[in-house]
Order: C-alpha cells, then structure tokens, then sequence
C-alpha cells in the first residue's frame, strides 16, 4: 500500500511540473526571446503601492497575485519555429489541455489552449502559441496559476506580451 501511495505521489509531482520542463530547452537559446516571471516576482509585483482609484491597475495587481508562472518564447528562426511547435502539440497531448480558441488569420495560426478550474472561467494554465506567417515571430505563451480568463486583458495590456492581442480576443470570447 505503501508503495501505491509513493507510486502516485510521485506520478502526480511529476505531472505537476512537467509545463516547467517542457519548454525551458528554449530558454537560453540562440535566436530565441524569452521572458520567465515566477511566483516570487510576481509577488513582489503585487506589493507595488498604487493609486486606489485606478481600477485597472487595481484589476492588474489583483490578477497578477493568482499567478504562479509566466514563460513566453519568442522566434522567427523556422528550425526553432518547427521545435516549438512539436514540443507545443506534444505537451498538448500529455498535459490534458482542451482548445478554447483557433484562429487562422493570413497565414498566422493561434492556438489557445487551457486547463480549467473550478468554474467555467477558471483557468489553471493557459498555453498560447502563435505559429507566425512570413515574418511574423512564432510566440509560445505558457501562464500557470488560478486565475479567470476575463482578467486576461489586463494582463496582456500591462505587460505588453507578445500574442497579447489574440489573448484579449479570447478573454473577451468566453464569459
């Protein structure tokens, strides 16, 4: 019995940090533009004094103190484009993500995909990527924590992330 509750444990530890490992190969990388903030950061962010009238901002620091981690990867180098995307398609896969939002936009293809939490606008982790058209970056976008989908605009416009825009198209998608 014992061995059964290690057995699990483990299996779901692993589970647990498996989207932390699945693209930090990235990271580092020549001819990739990566931004990680984790949870300390993010905490530290929210102590910022803020004019309380500001309800954007007040929006803002709330939000950002539900969030456990944010890695954006960023490239226009087709063999990292193409790396990327299979690490994307396989994380999707194991990581049991269902698809909130598909575009295709002249030749620009947007993928969101999330793991929900207790509600409908619940979200565990967000994972976006941008398979970019000729000359456009390809963007891999990965945000953990629990937070609501509506709150994502705010985000996206105070921390001027790349795909940004396609994120506030889908928070403004689902309510």
């Amino acid at each position: 019995m014992k061995t059964v509750f290690l057995t699990l444990v483990f299996a779901l530890f692993t589970q647990l940090f498996y989207a932390q490992s699945a693209f930090d190969k990235f990271d580092g990388q020549d001819d990739v533009t990566s931004v990680i903030v984790n949870k300390k950061m993010f905490d530290l962010m929210s102590k910022v004094k803020v004019d309380a009238s500001d309800k954007e901002t007040q929006q803002y620091i709330n939000l950002i103190k539900k969030l456990d981690y944010l890695k954006v990867f960023t490239t226009k180098n087709p063999k990292v484009e193409a790396d990327m995307k299979a690490s994307a398609d396989k994380y999707i896969k194991t990581a049991g993500l269902e698809e909130l939002m598909r575009v295709n936009d002249s030749g620009k293809n947007v993928r969101i995909m999330v793991k929900s939490g207790a509600s409908d606008t619940q979200i565990k982790e967000l994972l976006m990527f941008v398979d970019g058209a000729k000359n456009d970056e390809t963007v891999l976008l990965s945000l953990t924590g629990n937070f609501d989908l509506n709150e994502i605009s705010v985000l996206t416009d105070k921390m001027q992330l790349p795909g940004g825009s396609d994120l506030k198209k889908a928070s403004k998608g689902k309510k």
